[in-house]
């Protein structure tokens, strides 16, 4: 299931071009994974089997590896999951079909669309401490069915940073470095899109960052899907005390200095604080999330959840990440929203020293230590500018 999950990290990273990511971006696929697991078991015809073949599970087990993938989360320290599920009263849904979800999840949609997306936004800003504080499909007058997740993620650094500037594609930004013993929190990858240099930060509660810097040509989704490949154990990485002298890696050198009295070994990283934000329409990438035929606006896809004429309307997905000189945040909610339909099919919408430097647009993968589960991943264009205050160690 985990690989799964990952699996689908791994395909939108490979969507993302660079051309598109002006400012930066950050997505969540362990927020989407549980959702089309839940729609796929409910599901019917191609819409099943296009499901099935996104989330890498057959359609008859998604609704168990969703569960199982909701408790894997539940057990990460520094991460708040939330499942929720609001339907009209007029929709009576399928009693298997709704057990499967986790108890207190299904809420009610009055039919006042004002009034429940004030709700539903109420929700969103709850579950994820005001980091996104709406939810991302709007309803209208048809609205009869939303389904979404929300996932907070907060973690501190073992070792933090300290503030100063870093040149930056020739601008001056916010800069972050550290120095400390552990050589093989830096690796290099030989992919087959070239080397990509990866930095683990840890955080202390068992959720690290992977920094990952491939080749100038290489794009987002080339360095991010390797990262989920070295990740995996797909992609052998060498870690930085097996890695000879020199330029090893991209943004890495690796060489001897004289000093005045005997210094163990150590590693300077130097990267960039950077906010993003992000919304995706997931329905702009159907074939990704296995909705080419769910996303048709035809009611019938989904007879295992209602037996009420339901169309997939909407899927969006917003998300933050913040990484800071003592740790890092990211939050991300997930919903897709379904319409009461006519039977009648619309049109389809369309001493040793080791210096690793991120100064240049970079990846990264926000991973629980343990299961190896990517939480969030993204892509650093634009990081954060220097302020007044970016010399002091407690700048987040």
């Amino acid at each position: 299931m985990i690989d799964a999950v990952n699996g689908l990290t791994a395909r939108w990273a490979g969507s993302v071009e660079t051309g598109t990511v002006e400012g930066g971006t950050v997505f969540s696929a362990a927020g989407v994974w549980p959702l089309l697991a839940f729609l796929a078991d409910g599901a019917t015809g191609g819409a099943r089997e296009e499901l099935a073949e996104a989330l890498g599970v057959p359609a008859e087990l998604s609704a168990a590896a969703a569960r199982e993938l909701l408790a894997t989360m539940a057990d990460v320290d520094g991460l708040d999951s939330a499942l929720g599920l609001w339907t009209k009263r007029s929709v009576e849904l399928r009693e298997a079909w709704e057990e499967g979800l986790p108890a207190a999840a299904h809420g009610v949609l009055t039919g006042d669309p004002d009034a429940d997306q004030e709700a539903l936004d109420s929700w969103a800003a709850k579950r994820t401490g005001g980091a996104i504080g709406r939810m991302p499909v709007t309803l209208g007058p048809d609205s009869s069915l939303v389904l979404a997740t929300a996932l907070t993620l907060r973690t501190d650094w073992e070792v933090p940073f300290t503030g100063g500037l870093v040149p930056w594609c020739g601008q001056d930004r916010a800069g972050l470095s550290r120095t400390d013993a552990d050589l093989d929190a830096v690796a290099v990858a030989r992919t087959a899109v070239g080397a990509v240099t990866e930095a683990r930060v840890r955080g202390t509660d068992g959720v690290d960052v992977h920094l990952l810097l491939g080749d100038e040509e290489s794009t987002p989704g080339q360095v991010l899907g390797a990262g989920v490949d070295i990740l995996s154990g797909a992609v052998p990485a060498v870690p930085g005390s097996r890695l000879p002298f020199g330029a090893v890696g991209p943004g890495l050198r690796i060489e001897t200095v004289r000093t005045e009295r005997p210094e163990p070994p150590s590693l300077t990283l130097d990267t960039v604080r950077f906010v993003l934000a992000a919304d995706h329409d997931l329905l702009a990438r159907p074939d990704l999330f296995g909705l080419a035929t769910a996303s048709d606006r035809a009611p019938g896809h989904f007879p295992g959840i209602s037996p009420a004429p339901l169309a997939l309307a909407q899927g969006r997905q917003s998300a933050t990440a913040i990484f800071g000189a003592q740790g890092f945040r990211a939050a991300a909610v997930t919903a897709y929203a379904m319409d009461w339909m006519g039977w009648e099919p619309e049109p389809k919408h369309e001493s040793k020293r080791v210096r690793a430097r991120f100064d240049r647009p970079f990846g990264f993968l926000a991973v629980h230590r343990r299961s190896r589960l990517v939480l969030a991943a993204g892509w650093v264009t634009d990081p954060a500018p220097l302020r007044e205050d970016d010399h002091r160690p407690t700048d987040r």
